[in-house]
């Protein structure tokens, strides 16, 4: 079988996006498609009441086009190829700079990728907390799935590997992101990439909070399942 052409590729996945302070590529979908991010945006105090992939630069006609033309490629048979083609020259790849997994064979094939492309570090955040528990598979060891916090200033969610969290008037939770001091760029950090950093804390970058107390919630994450 010949190998595909890096321009099928494309055609097949809807093109990858290019954030300008990653540095690397990603692939990015309609927040406005996130299954747990669309309750959570309903939320006072959650990182996703005010999501940044629904302003700005995401909120240009020309992005939404390309972000809707990604989710309706994902189920094209030769996906999985698709993406190994467009990320195996790459050393480090994100997931989803805006939108998140759409269900279990979305993170199969997600998986899928990451394992025929070993010599990429893929990091993949998620607020998709129950997919991630149920999923019974092995993850490879490039594949860094890190569990995200849904509240500010919330801690570590209990009970997954790697974790993320958002602080904005609490200490980080473990390491530091500093990209809010380098411009947004990550410069040479690859914390979230590395999987003896078992939780990323990124400042929250709103002027605004609504504070809501965590304890005050009782949120759980049957919440978001």
């Amino acid at each position: 079988m010949r190998a595909m052409l890096l321009r099928e590729a494309e055609v097949i996945v809807g093109g990858l996006s290019k954030p300008g302070k990653m540095p690397c590529s990603a692939i990015s979908l309609p927040a406005t498609a996130c299954k747990t991010g669309a309750k959570l945006a309903k939320v006072p105090g959650s990182i996703c009441n005010k999501c940044y992939a629904l302003s700005g630069r995401y909120a240009m006609p020309n992005t939404i086009a390309a972000m809707e033309r990604r989710m309706e490629q994902l189920n094209h048979p030769l996906w999985v190829d698709a993406m190994v083609a467009l990320v195996k020259r790459q050393p480090f790849f994100r997931w989803f700079d805006s939108g998140d997994i759409q269900g279990m064979d979305h993170l199969q094939n997600i998986i899928r990728v990451a394992e025929q492309t070993p010599e990429t570090k893929h990091w993949l955040p998620t607020k998709e907390y129950g997919l991630i528990k149920s999923y019974e598979g092995m993850v490879p060891e490039n594949l860094i799935i890190r569990v995200s916090s849904p509240m500010i200033d919330q801690a570590p969610l209990p009970g997954f590997k790697l974790t993320a969290t958002t602080h904005a008037h609490h200490e980080p939770f473990g390491q530091a992101c500093n990209a809010h001091l380098n411009d947004g760029h990550c410069g040479d950090c690859r914390a979230c990439w590395d999987s003896t950093v078992p939780n990323v804390s990124y400042k929250y970058h709103h002027q605004t909070l609504h504070e809501v107390p965590v304890s005050q919630l009782k949120l759980g994450l049957s919440d978001f399942q």
